[in-house]
């Protein structure tokens, strides 16, 4: 008995270790990559009117802008998380960024709106690798306060569209949007730029059965951090298990899992389809709708500030500023509505740890609800930015809350390609929310907009409610069995 093997997962060297400098630095470039992907983002609401007043376009072709780019993203949200679950995090980052930030520069010298359309999409599709970013972080986080360092890097989203609305009125008033591109484009080139010093996820590693490999990143951590490892040997949950289940036919069990181990290689697909498992599939299809729902009210409140202070439309008492010059009016008010971010990361940084994650999405929704239903009737150009002030707030805590949900409920195996999947399907609710919801505002059909963003945030507190287990305080699972029904 004296000699026996000690023994300790990831979760208990993360939690030995606790968070430190080593997580700072990986705070800071999963980070930057979260910043880039805002303010590619955020831009939409500034080269849009740009692009449409100096070419010529209808408003259909303005809003195509926009739905391009969300479909890239659609795209690239579920192959950069097949990618990531079969070929590791850090490769992933190298392609995302080379994509992102070479079609970024190139859709600054677009000649025509066709070609700009194609940048934008290829942006799109880098832009599609966020989920990948947000993985790599949490994988990195010890199980105590997990949420609210979660939390912190979602405050680089934060960042990101508040230096872009802050970059295009500065740019856009004394340059124009080909330079507000380019400058946008330099978060993509910084990711290029320290790519080298980012480490592989020891948590992918471990479901890799790449155990000594993590162990070198944690022995790292342990250095940087100034903090010892358990003793014993590191495992993972996969290992546990199998060890739990050799005790009988220890060959042809060992058979059994070269063949399945094999049959995994040969599809890279087999991440994807662990989504609709016995015991994930009512997970996947409600994340679904929360992501789609979560999509298109952010994006919904963004372009309605854009819209509603763009000066152009026909309905005269529903725009901000009708009665004054719109060169400045939008700046200022896409501006102020994006510092709605922080008070609603503040509140999603005191409640998700305290009440968990599906009561603070349900919360925060029905806050959204309450701030948005006034908009039915005639507001004033304050008031009614105030409530899209409000709208914006609690959409940025459910989008919070929900990308920190997302890869905690999957295990590592298919992690990155459940968030990502999930991002994807936002993706669509983003693609939609300028053809139909600001499409009725253009329309003069505000009251009609606002119904119907009442409805999508029914439908989201639904899912909440529905889905199967709270995530707080939980350690991140490996391996789908350990995934409770």
């Amino acid at each position: 008995m004296g000699d026996e093997l000690h023994v300790y997962t990831l979760d208990e060297a993360l939690s030995a270790l606790r968070f430190g400098k080593y997580q700072a630095l990986v705070l800071a470039y999963a980070g930057l990559g979260w910043v880039s992907e805002a303010m590619e983002i955020m831009i939409l609401s500034f080269v849009g009117p740009a692009v449409k007043s100096k070419w010529k376009l209808t408003s259909s072709e303005e809003s195509l802008l926009t739905t391009v780019v969300f479909a890239g993203m659609l795209l690239g949200a579920y192959s950069w998380g097949i990618i990531s679950d079969n070929y590791g995090r850090r490769k992933s980052f190298l392609s995302i960024a080379m994509v992102t930030s070479v079609a970024g520069l190139l859709s600054t010298f677009s000649p025509n709106y066709v070609s700009l359309l194609i940048f934008r999409c290829f942006v799109g599709i880098g832009l599609g690798g966020g989920p990948v970013f947000l993985s790599y972080f949490l994988e990195f986080v010890p199980v105590s306060h997990r949420g609210t360092w979660m939390v912190a890097f979602s405050a680089f989203w934060t960042a990101g569209t508040i230096f872009e609305a802050s970059l295009a009125w500065v740019v856009m008033t004394r340059l124009n949007w080909r330079w507000l591109l380019a400058f946008s484009s330099v978060p993509s080139f910084a990711l290029l730029l320290f790519y080298g010093l980012a480490p592989e996820s020891p948590r992918y590693l471990c479901a890799k059965a790449r155990t000594a490999d993590a162990h070198r990143i944690l022995e790292k951590m342990a250095f940087v951090n100034r903090t010892k490892l358990p003793p014993g040997i590191l495992v993972s949950d996969k290992t546990i298990k199998e060890n739990e289940e050799s005790s009988l036919l220890r060959d042809t069990h060992m058979l059994s899992m070269t063949r399945k181990i094999t049959d995994k290689l040969k599809s890279g697909f087999s991440s994807f389809f662990m989504l609709f498992s016995r015991k994930l599939i009512r997970t996947t299809l409600l994340l679904w709708v929360l992501f789609f729902a979560n999509a298109f009210s952010y994006y919904g409140a963004v372009l309605l500030t854009s819209k509603l202070s763009s000066g152009d439309s026909k309905c005269g008492s529903k725009v901000l500023h009708a009665d004054k010059s719109k060169d400045n009016s939008l700046y200022v008010d896409v501006f102020i509505t994006s510092l709605a971010e922080l008070p609603g990361l503040i509140l999603s940084a005191i409640i998700v740890d305290k009440i968990g994650r599906k009561l603070s999405m349900v919360l925060m929704f029905v806050l959204a609800c309450i701030f948005l239903l006034p908009l039915v009737f005639h507001q004033s150009a304050v008031v009614t930015t105030v409530l899209l002030f409000g709208v914006r707030m609690c959409a940025t805590g459910t989008i919070t809350v929900a990308t920190i949900y997302a890869p905690e409920i999957y295990p590592t195996s298919a992690r990155t390609t459940g968030a990502g999947v999930a991002s994807a399907v936002g993706r669509v609710g983003g693609m939609v929310c300028p053809l139909v919801a600001v499409g009725l505002v253009t329309s003069c059909h505000l009251r009609l907009a606002v119904i119907l963003f009442e409805v999508v945030f029914v439908l989201a507190i639904a899912s909440s409610l529905l889905f199967p287990f709270e995530t707080k305080g939980r350690e991140l699972k490996d391996a789908v069995d350990a995934i409770e029904s």
